[in-house]
């Protein structure tokens, strides 16, 4: 059975829509567990291979890919994020027109948390 947090981090993330990308710390905050960003990096590297979580949608705070540029994961990241049609240049993705903010009726009946 999986750690209870983990289901919590691994359901916000499926409600990511496609072509938009949230944060560690911002899933963290939708899933109930303020200040926990580290876990959601966790979670998503330990998600079952048969549980269809969409990780490459999470980024971190600077609006950069985790991981180190030119690195398998990175480009495995970069060309799932390019396929949504999210812009990635120099591993970066622009916040401010790619994250995805929640409206309310997504906060208030979609969101478990």
């Amino acid at each position: 059975m999986a750690n209870p947090d983990y289901e919590k981090i691994w359901q916000t993330v499926r409600l990511i829509p496609v072509g938009k990308i949230a944060c560690y710390g911002q899933v963290a905050d939708l899933a109930g567990l303020p200040g926990r960003a580290r876990m959601v990096g966790r979670a998503l590297g330990d998600a079952p291979s048969t549980m269809e979580v969409p990780w490459h949608r999470v980024i971190n705070s600077q609006g950069k890919i985790s991981f180190p540029i030119g690195s398998e994961h990175f480009e495995k990241q970069k060309g799932l994020l390019q396929s949504e049609d999210v812009v990635v240049i120099n591993g970066r993705i622009k916040l401010g027109q790619f994250q995805w903010q929640p409206d309310l009726a997504e906060l208030l009946f979609t969101l478990k948390y």
